[in-house]
């Protein structure tokens, strides 16, 4: 049995805390409860892992990515492959964290939010799985470009509620969610995707996804490999915290978190809240960086991939960040476009444009080190959900003739 937190504080250095309407603080306060009480519960964990192994899929391979090596000429670069998990992300393992807890507090009803509508995917699959009610948050823009996931969705039985306030985007479906909580509380519990939002949330994610860490690092020790990094890309953070949590208390290795740079360094065009590009604020609850503009309102974001283009970042992120012991990069949109082709083309695996910006930074990290040395980059799901936008971007003649063929076959 993992050994887990017993104990949580609500801060991470300046950043977390819980800044919510009144209508919200014994919600959470029960949440918070039943979570610790869950962490010290071998039966939770016992039906957690259970169910890891039967329909999440666990342990997800950590693939050699022989080729990519031998091109680069560096370091070795591994890829912990959690696309591979049921549902094609990691999500899946928090939302079934989650929705176990909701279970054992006696909730009947889901709510979520969803950006590029792999958590919406995971967390309607999971309530099919354990008969609860599925309603998600997605915005209109993340809808149209994201309509794969949002026919899975409803495919497993969840109402997909279309946002159509503000930017259309992950930020305004994280509002409305918020808004459905506040009314339907006492049977609804509300199932946040990333390591954001007010405590004890960025703990629990953390707690759920760090199976994804906690495998890895069996898996290279069986190996006997030397690990200089691990690379992760971060919108709001899950897959990264995850990855990075068995290592965060240790000087090494060298713990890369890979932000989108979209298409410029000018507002709007990116989603890059580290290296000076964030502010200190508080947004749905809970104190980060965010990109905020002179008068202390959310700016706009670019990012090819609709799971990166968040305003804000993890509170724990933020702090490990700002203490150095996590490294920023960024990746353009073509670094992550880039990226995808030559996985696919060199190892026959397909990254989600998410996981395609860790994948260029962790090209070039291995790159600059030796032969005896490890990379690992943390896949956190696969490409199949981009489609639209990958074939639109690498092959867009071909692509469009052929959905103009099939507009007249319809």
């Amino acid at each position: 049995m993992p050994q887990h937190c017993k104990s949580y504080n609500n801060y991470f250095g300046q950043f977390g805390g819980r800044y919510v309407a009144e209508v919200l603080r014994t919600p959470l306060d029960l949440l918070e409860e039943e979570f610790s009480a869950a962490m010290s519960d071998d039966r939770f964990w016992r039906e957690f892992d259970t169910i890891g192994v039967q329909f999440v899929g666990r342990p997800t391979p950590l693939l050699f990515a022989e080729n990519s090596s031998a091109a680069l000429g560096g370091a070795q670069l591994y890829i912990k492959m959690e696309g591979l998990a049921h549902t094609g992300a990691h999500k899946i393992n928090n939302a079934v964290g989650q929705a176990l807890l909701a279970r054992r507090m006696g909730k009947k009803r889901i709510i979520a939010e969803t950006g590029a509508g792999q958590h919406g995917v995971a967390t309607a699959a999971v309530c099919a799985k354990l008969g609860l009610e599925c309603r998600v948050y997605m915005g209109e823009i993340d809808i149209r470009r994201q309509k794969p996931n949002v026919f899975w969705m409803q495919m497993y039985g969840a109402e997909v509620v279309p946002v159509a306030s503000g930017s259309r985007t992950l930020k305004d479906a994280v509002n409305e969610a918020l808004r459905d909580w506040a009314e339907s509380f006492p049977d609804t519990h509300y199932l946040i995707g990333s390591a954001l939002g007010p405590s004890p949330y960025p703990d629990m994610v953390r707690e759920f996804q760090s199976v994804v860490g906690r495998e890895t690092r069996q898996q290279t020790e069986a190996l006997g490999l030397d690990v200089a990094a691990l690379v992760a890309c971060v919108g709001g953070g899950s897959n990264a915290i995850g990855f990075f949590a068995p290592y965060l208390e240790q000087a090494q290795p060298r713990l890369v978190g890979v932000e989108a740079g979209g298409t410029g360094d000018d507002p709007g065009r990116h989603a890059a809240r580290m290296g000076g590009l964030g502010e200190p604020g508080i947004v749905q609850g809970y104190k980060s960086l965010f990109l905020l503009d002179e008068d202390g309102q959310v700016q706009p974001t670019h990012s090819i991939s609709a799971g990166l283009d968040y305003p804000g970042i993890g509170p724990q992120l933020a702090s490990l960040g700002a203490s150095g012991r996590v490294e920023f990069r960024r990746a353009r949109d073509q670094q992550a476009l880039e990226a995808v082709r030559q996985f696919a083309r060199n190892e026959g695996v397909v990254f989600a444009l998410e996981s395609a910006h860790g994948g260029a930074v962790a090209l070039e990290i291995a790159a600059e080190l030796q032969p005896h040395q490890a990379v690992v980059v943390n896949m956190s799901g696969r490409g199949d959900k981009d489609l639209f936008i990958m074939a639109g971007e690498l092959d867009r003649a071909a692509w469009r003739e052929f959905l103009l063929s099939e507009g007249d076959r319809l």
